[in-house]
Order: structure tokens, then sequence, then C-alpha cells
């Protein structure tokens, strides 16, 4: 029996136009409303997957990407994923929800206040992607900070939630431990004034909301994204869960689990404190032949079919790359500090030298697909992604894996009709999920 794996669903086009550009449009969903995430999240909850981590961008980016974001409807319209959650949580009972929270944007006593009441709510099976965006915070009057700073207010941001979130001491419900005093719901001598005047926030509590069945362990989670040096001391010090993009070969995810341990343990916790689940945003065909078609197709695209991929860049970069020279390289100056150091990362992955390559050769890279089976890429059969899902459980001791797309629903059939059934013959993915909620589920193996 192979390794059992955590399996986490990157809702990776948020809370806007589902199936847009698609065939699948025609099936006539209206992605204002909830029916098709409901419908979706049922059955992520059928397939044994932990949590649905929710992508939101709160933003329509800049002037320059403005276009580029509305026109494919890639960036925008969005709506705030937080408000979907109860009607998620209502059309399931165990599965983990887990939207996207910008720390720059949302203060922290209200990100902490909303937080409690969904975790009451869900039963225990919220938590929060927190993100550093800067460009966003524009719209909330805050100033705009380069990457590394971005994380530091994120750090006192996420320490001012967790602190506010424990404003209620053990024992000051009437209903908690029993030792309130008589005649009263709660005992205001055991909740604990809270006042902070930060680099960045000056926030005064406590926290109005209910504390948590379990104190720490009752919390809702803590999600990051973020592979740079400072991403992943964030993670270390906060996270319950890393997201991580890196090479889906064992010494690179190794390597990448081995980075998130060690900053976990210097902020004072356990490697066993954070599990780390792996992007796998696999194209799942019906045999080998059709995988080698589709990635035949992909290897000598057309200027039209590179401007297409830029699009798609520049929205995820804020930065509009199809004003550029697709035959000169990138100039230095053609990205902010602002610019999300992972993303970066994955558009010039494969590129020797960034400033020497010209930005059709790096766009090629982006294009082109590979078969799963040579470990190329991550097109292939079902059988094949989970061959690749096993082995990183296997040699690389692989907490879980993180799959990729939006919530409509021939999206997750496609992906997953075949690939679900291949992972439980393997001893991969569980077959239910507990009943003790997502942090449950998550540390449970």
């Amino acid at each position: 029996m192979s390794r059992l794996q955590h399996v986490g669903y990157f809702f990776s086009r948020g809370f806007g136009p589902q199936g847009w550009g698609r065939p699948d449009w025609a099936w006539g969903w209206d992605w204002r409303r909830p029916e098709v995430y409901q419908q979706a999240v049922r059955e992520l909850e059928q397939a044994g997957v932990d949590l649905v981590v929710m992508e939101d961008a709160v933003s329509l980016g800049s002037p320059d990407t403005l276009e580029l974001r509305v026109r494919g409807a890639y960036g925008g319209p969005k709506h705030d994923p937080l408000l979907l959650a109860p009607y998620l949580f209502a059309a399931t009972s165990r599965i983990g929800l887990v939207p996207t929270v910008n720390a720059g944007v949302t203060p922290p006593y209200l990100a902490a206040r909303q937080a409690a009441t969904l975790q009451h709510l869900s039963g225990g099976r919220f938590g929060l992607n927190v993100v550093t965006d800067t460009g966003s915070a524009r719209h909330v009057g805050a100033p705009a900070l380069d990457h590394d700073a971005a994380y530091d207010r994120a750090e006192e941001w996420t320490s001012l939630v967790k602190d506010l979130w424990r404003s209620w001491e053990d024992g000051a419900l009437a209903d908690g431990d029993g030792s309130a005093p008589a005649g009263r719901y709660a005992d205001g001598t055991r909740i604990a004034a809270r006042h902070h005047e930060g680099r960045y926030f000056d926030v005064t509590g406590p926290l109005n909301a209910a504390p948590f069945d379990g104190g720490r362990e009752g919390e809702p989670l803590v999600v990051s994204p973020g592979g740079s040096p400072r991403g992943l001391a964030y993670a270390g010090a906060h996270s319950d869960v890393q997201l991580a993009y890196a090479p889906l070969d064992p010494a690179s995810v190794r390597a990448h689990r081995a980075r998130v341990h060690e900053a976990a343990r210097e902020a004072g916790r356990s490697a066993q404190d954070v599990r780390v689940l792996f992007w796998v945003k696999a194209e799942v065909v019906a045999s080998r032949e059709e995988a080698e078609r589709v990635v035949a197709a992909s290897l000598d695209p057309s200027d039209a079919d590179l401007l297409a991929v830029a699009g798609h860049w520049s929205s995820d970069l804020e930065t509009d790359l199809t004003a550029h020279d697709l035959d000169a390289p990138l100039p230095a100056e053609a990205f902010g500090q602002h610019v999300s150091r992972g993303t970066l990362k994955g558009f010039f992955a494969g590129v020797g030298d960034p400033a020497a390559t010209p930005l059709r050769e790096v766009l090629l890279r982006r294009s082109r697909k590979g078969l799963v089976a040579r470990r190329e890429g991550l097109v292939g059969t079902a059988e094949e992604v989970a061959d690749l899902v096993e082995e990183l459980g296997e040699e690389a001791d692989n907490d879980g894996v993180l799959l990729s797309g939006d919530l409509h629903p021939v999206t997750l059939h496609r992906l997953l009709d075949e690939l679900v059934p291949a992972l439980r013959r393997r001893g991969v993915l569980r077959r239910e999920l507990g009943d003790g909620g997502a942090r449950a589920n998550l540390f449970d193996f």
C-alpha cells in the first residue's frame, strides 16, 4: 500500500465567469449564483479532497492591464469568495474552505471577526489564504510596499488576527469549562484587553466573537502561497498549509519541504506543524496517443498563440507583456517591486538569463507542454498522473498535492472522473473525510 497523501483543490479562476471562452459556457450556469459552486464542492468532498483554496484579487489591476484582465474574463469581474463560503458550507459537511484574504486590504480586527464567525458556522471547516498583493492596497488608501515589506505587514497582520482570536481565555464562557461564576453567560475577568501599536497597524481588542472549542486547536487554518525566502519564512512562522510551486521531481520536492521545515524550526515550531501541498496542474486525457498529440500541438505556437500566453501572464504579473517586442528581452524595469516573486519565478522557469532571453523564447517555454509519463510536463492519462503523485509520496515523503482549475463541473469531471479511482487504488487518496473539521483532516496523518 502506498503512502496516503492530502489532496487540495485550488479554485484558480476565483469567483468569476466559470467556463467563459470554452464550449462549457453553453451549459448555462450563472456564475453569479451559488448553485454551480455548490455542486462542484459537493463532488470535491465526495472525492476526498481536504480543502478548497479560493483564489481572489480585489482589484482589476493597473490601468495598463485592465483591458487584458477583463476582455477574457480572466482577472475580472470577480466577486468576494468570503461571501460565497457560507453557501458552500451549507452544501457540504466535511470539506474545508479557504477563501483568499489580502493582508494589505482587510483590517486585522475585521478579518479576525469574520473568520471566527465562519469557523463557528462551519463547524471548524474555515481557513484564510493570506496573500500580500500590494497593488490592491491603493483601493483602501494603504501604502504601496515592496515585496519583502508586504510580508512584514502580513506578519504583523497575522499575529494580530491570532492574538485577537485568543482574547477569550479558557473558561470565559459559562458553557465552556463550567468555571464561570453562576448567573453569568461569560466572565469578563477572563477576557483579556488587547492594544497593539505597530509599524502597520493600530488595533484595540478584545475581539467580540466567541472563542473556539479546543482553544488554539480550534482556530481557522492559515494557508499561504509564496516561494521566496521571505514567503517561506512567513509560512514557517504562521501557516498550517504552504502552497508550494516547484519542479515535480522527488529531489526538488524534498528540497522545498526541507526549506519550509527549517523555516518552521527557526520560528520555534515543529516541521509537523506545516503541511506542504505542491501544485499539480495536470491535463488528464484519455490515452497516451492523445497526450502525445496535445504535446506536439503545443511545440510550434503561432505569434497569436504566444500573445494569448502573454495575456494570461500579464494578468498574473500585473504587467502588460503584449506591449513588448517579442524578439527582445524584457527590460529590467518591466516589473514593479509589488509583483509576486513566486509568479516571476514561474514565468522565467527554465530560462538561463532573463535579461538576455528574448520574450518570444520565454513565452515559448510557457506555452510548450510535456508528457507526465516522461516527467517532462503534466499531460497524461489519469494512471500516469497518479503514478507521479504516488512517486512523490514514496520517494519524497510528500504531504500532498494541490490540484487546480475553475469550479465548472466540466472542469472537475475531466480532471477527477478517472484520477480519483486511480489514486484510491494506489492507497494515495482517502475514501472519505473525517467529521472533526479541516484542521483534524489535515493533521490526522
